[in-house]
């Protein structure tokens, strides 16, 4: 039953938690391709901030790949250290870092240069191409650039190693079309991969005989591992893809850009919902709270700057434009903090009427 208290450990103040730390934090973060600069800087700021110690991570696509940086920067150099191994990661997969020749012409001829337009000409040649032909086709030998940058920056024998932060990385089996949820002490680059394989762009990632796609199909992110596993009743939702939006698409673009936002949302209102029904029973009496327990949800999100940006900037990584985001990311988390943080802990600060409705 979505809801069931943990019985693991001691209920103290644990986790990623430097010498300012008073409350615990469970984060899950979205993916949304470059739209997680916004989610690095809410992390910087949290962080700088220094007050919440973090019990577990659980992300999707870039949400992923920023919990595994974060938790690998941190085993060598605290809070600090996983500050500057966020910065060195976006610094590196922007374009204006140092991917491989192979890598990098590849990638420039699927994406094209981005010109300071609202849709890159290379994404729509893509688009237009992937109707026709499949990455089998048309990338046989499966180049991703992002996999190299990932296993050069990050010693995954620490993180698989790192007993501080619990981490949830989500994927979506092929086959069976079921969210697949791995643990810290199994990763590898590859299934950061299969968290971020978007299947239009990239082959499935096999890993134990299974293949896997983005995980954003079934989980972005997968809350129910921070019901399961973790102690802290505080969830913090860091959330990049707009749940609604008011004007009505009419052109193509516009259309798939609205079709793709409620693929990825579906499953976190599915979640969202099922939070609020175990709160209500819990407040009705109806479930002890010695066995399951009363989930306090948070959300930092981008507000009207990140939801009026098309769908298409997710694919521009350009440095200055990661920058704005990271900006807005930190801004966002210290407005969050400064309004809401005598409520970590008492209740929760989203409003899961208003979220699901």
């Amino acid at each position: 039953m979505t809801g069931r208290r943990s019985r693991r450990g001691a209920r103290t103040v644990a986790g990623l938690a430097g010498p300012k730390a008073e409350k615990r934090v469970s984060l899950a973060l979205q993916g949304g391709g470059a739209h997680g600069a916004f989610t690095w800087g809410v992390l910087d700021a949290i962080l700088e901030d220094g007050r919440l110690a973090i019990e577990a991570l659980s992300g999707t696509s870039a949400g992923a790949m920023n919990a595994v940086v974060l938790s690998e920067g941190w085993i060598d150099g605290g809070a600090d250290g996983a500050r500057t191994a966020l910065e060195t990661f976006w610094r590196r997969i922007s374009v204006d870092g140092k991917y491989g020749g192979s890598e990098r012409s590849l990638i420039d001829t699927m994406l094209g240069a981005w010109g300071g337009s609202n849709v890159p000409p290379g994404l729509l040649w893509l688009e237009m191409f992937s109707k026709v032909a499949s990455p089998y086709d048309v990338n046989p030998l499966n180049i991703n650039p992002l996999r190299g940058v990932i296993a050069d920056l990050i010693d995954f024998d620490k993180v698989r190693a790192c007993q501080a932060v619990k981490l949830f990385i989500a994927a979506t089996n092929v086959r069976t079309g079921k969210i697949k949820v791995f643990n810290g002490d199994e990763l590898s680059p590859d299934h950061l991969m299969a968290s971020a394989c978007l299947p239009m762009l990239f082959q499935a990632v096999e890993i134990g005989g299974e293949a896997y796609w983005d995980g954003g199909y079934m989980g972005n992110p997968a809350l129910f591992p921070l019901f399961y596993e973790t102690h802290c009743d505080d969830v913090m939702l860091v959330q990049i893809n707009p749940l609604q939006r008011k004007e009505l698409p009419t052109n193509a673009r516009a259309i798939q850009d609205r079709l793709n936002e409620i693929t990825f949302n579906a499953s976190l209102l599915r979640e969202l919902r099922a939070i609020d029904f175990v709160n209500r029973l819990i407040d009705a009496g109806k479930l002890p709270t010695d066995e399951y327990k009363r989930v306090l949800m948070h959300r930092i999100d981008g507000g009207p700057p990140l939801a009026e940006m098309t769908s298409s900037t997710r694919m521009n990584a350009e440095w200055d434009f990661l920058l704005r985001l990271r900006d807005m990311g930190r801004h966002a988390a210290k407005r969050w903090l400064k309004r809401n943080y005598d409520a970590i802990g008492v209740q929760g600060t989203l409003d899961l009427k208003e979220a699901i409705s």
